[in-house]
């Protein structure tokens, strides 16, 4: 495999650096995402051919709704060079920045210099929980004599119509004129982009508290659930992840919603990217935040589940008041009892297991309706909403149910019901053997799955199997995931011989191969590609895709991330509300990994996996407790909580 060219380095403070005094490679522009509770901006940042700063905002604000509400209804502005303060020095306007390093520890951080001898470094980051996008600036003068500086405010922005009246754009700063700059000393000034419905304006008294609130956040971030390994890369990415999945939750009239983000996707929820991949992830990372987002999300699909069995929406969108079907059924009942089960399961707490039941038990009797004579589970697509072909019956909602039924059967044991685990459990068991029966097919010279009846060419999907224990087919698969059909230098394609691939997709392949067995095989795949995302050219996170969406860091990609961690190389899977297994992947040449500060089964709690003479020894680590277990490479061990 050829190794990607590094563009950023790591830090020692836990953050990521471009140089470009020394990168040849230029121009090169990225973009990422930052987020609070009332607002997201997107930052596009770069060089151009003559070594000048390119720097503009895209700003959102999820809860001023625009005309129509609908998706896309968020008030969405723009900010680039014209419409922010324009800085003068000794009366001349700075039209010019050579940036020389950018930075990005959870806040994005840009230094440049200009023609003046005045050097600019920016600290760029959202408000956690005001409507407003913040940048601190500190101009540093460079040269022996002292100068004038002064900032020149542009037009206000015009103001927009929404579903609550006038929304006003609001522009403030620090600056303090008149303002001389002494040889090498600085001055520091922070500006604000806000907006807020007509005479409901919020004032930001103190810039410096909010910066602090931002870093409070990320260092949160930092502490729960920490990743131990010999790759540092890894370990990187999976901490960028973690609050990339986690900040992107927003405040809206229907509560805290966790949302994709991307510029397009907020204050919405939807089956696949709320519950089906971030809740799962949420139940370990113990942000009261998260798990507030989650069980309403779950809870706002609750009204639509009605005695008549009529699909469930697949996304709930402009805070909570209306929906969206435009896909039909993707297979989100599977989606919901999946995620839900797997969620209620690992978070040990049996007041929300108790709540969940009845969501979950109506969406497997959704699929229980939905079953063909084939004995696989029928829907209109799946979570790419027709992009790609998908049949009639797809192995993506198959797994998913047969997952949920299996999950629920060991949820209904640990909340005292008997006869429904019993029923679950020969449900589950009858959908993998039809499963087997109906997807199990040579497709291209594989072993493998067709993603549904008449599919002839290698689908990214095939991975699902694996992610929910079908180990029968899993050498053609891995084979075929791994095969030039299928896989990229950006991971796995979504349909052999095209070019569009899904980072969802490639998350899921890593996280059933994984947990197929295949650590050794499949760890510099995986290394390559979390030095690509965090390192490369398009950095920190995952992405959603390309060509769509301009590879957009939306959220609950992150989340799949996480979970390949912790799903995949650390193998942990809920067995009841105090209860899991551990399939530890320790790769060849690692001695140990770590996984500390983990909040789920009800506890705190770290996991040590550890090579021994013959096998591994896991050690589980709750406070003065301590759990040691020992056996080979190959077990599954057995975790019982107090």
């Amino acid at each position: 495999m050829q190794q990607t060219q590094d563009r950023w380095l790591l830090l020692a403070d836990g953050g990521i650096e471009w140089d470009l005094r020394t990168d040849s490679r230029l121009p090169h522009t990225d973009h990422l995402e930052m987020s609070g509770k009332k607002v997201s901006v997107i930052v596009r940042y770069g060089v151009d051919a003559r070594g000048e700063l390119l720097l503009s905002r895209k700003v959102v604000w999820p809860s001023l709704r625009t005309i129509p509400n609908d998706t896309h209804g968020s008030l969405i502005r723009d900010f680039g060079r014209q419409q922010m303060p324009q800085l003068y020095v000794s009366g001349k306007a700075v039209e010019s920045e050579r940036p020389v390093r950018i930075s990005f520890d959870g806040l994005l951080h840009i230094c440049s210099v200009t023609d003046h001898g005045i050097q600019v470094c920016r600290t760029l980051f959202p408000s956690t929980d005001a409507p407003s996008c913040i940048e601190k600036i500190t101009l540093t003068n460079l040269e022996s004599q002292p100068v004038p500086v002064r900032i020149v405010m542009p037009e206000a922005p015009p103001t927009v119509k929404g579903t609550a009246g006038i929304y006003v754009f609001a522009l403030a700063h620090t600056f303090k004129e008149p303002i001389v700059l002494q040889p090498h000393s600085s001055y520091t000034y922070y500006v604000s982009i806000s907006a807020y419905p007509l005479r409901k304006q919020e004032r930001l008294d103190h810039y410096d508290q909010e910066e602090e609130k931002r870093q409070a956040f990320v260092q949160l971030m930092h502490q729960a659930l920490q990743l131990e390994t010999p790759d540092p890369v890894l370990n990187r990415m999976f901490g960028f992840a973690k609050l990339r999945a986690a900040e992107s939750i927003f405040q809206t009239k229907g509560g805290l919603m966790h949302g994709p983000g991307g510029g397009s996707y907020y204050a919405a929820v939807w089956t696949n990217d709320q519950i089906e991949y971030a809740a799962p992830f949420f139940a370990y990372l113990g942000y009261a935040v998260a798990h507030e987002a989650t069980m309403n999300a779950m809870r706002l699909y609750m009204p639509f589940m009605g005695p008549d069995f009529q699909p469930i929406p697949s996304s709930i969108i402009a805070e909570g008041v209306d929906i969206w079907e435009g896909a039909g059924d993707r297979g989100d009942a599977a989606m919901y009892a999946y995620g839900a089960s797997l969620y209620a399961l690992t978070l040990g707490d049996r007041a929300a297991a108790e709540e969940l039941w009845p969501a979950i038990v109506w969406c497997l009797a959704y699929c229980d309706r939905k079953r063909t004579g084939d004995g696989v589970i029928a829907s209109d697509s799946d979570e790419l909403e027709g992009r790609f072909p998908s049949g009639t019956a797809n192995l993506a909602t198959s797994c998913l149910a047969y997952s949920a039924y299996d999950l629920a059967a060991k949820m209904a044991a640990s909340l005292a019901k008997p006869a429904e685990s019993q029923l679950y459990t020969h449900k589950a068991k009858a959908l993998k053997a039809a499963i087997e029966s109906y997807f199990g097919a040579n497709v291209e010279g594989y072993e493998t799955y067709r993603y549904y009846e008449g599919n002839t060419i290698l689908r990214s999907w095939i991975c699902l199997p694996l992610t929910v224990g079908m180990m029968e087919r899993r050498e053609g698969t891995i084979q075929a995931l791994l095969s030039p059909r299928l896989w990229s230098d950006e991971g796995v394609v979504t349909q052999a011989g095209d070019t569009t691939y899904w980072d969802r997709s490639t998350l899921y392949s890593f996280r059933g191969m994984l947990a197929a067995g295949e650590v050794d095989q499949v760890l510099p795949y995986l290394q390559k590609y979390a030095r690509r995302r965090l390192l490369g050219d398009h950095v920190p996170y995952a992405v959603e895709a390309y060509p769509e969406g301009n590879q957009r860091h939306l959220s609950a990609e992150s989340a799949l991330l996480c979970r390949v961690v912790i799903e995949g190389l650390f193998g942990i899977m809920p067995t009841g509300l105090r209860q899991f297994t551990c399939s530890p992947r320790l790769p060849a040449d690692w001695e140990r990994m770590e996984l500390r500060s983990i909040r789920a089964f009800g506890l705190v709690f770290d996991i040590v996996v550890e090579r021994q003479a013959g096998g591994l020894r896991l050690t589980i680590l709750n406070g003065e407790q301590v759990v040691a277990l020992t056996g080979a490479s190959t077990d599954v061990f057995q975790v019982q909580l107090s």
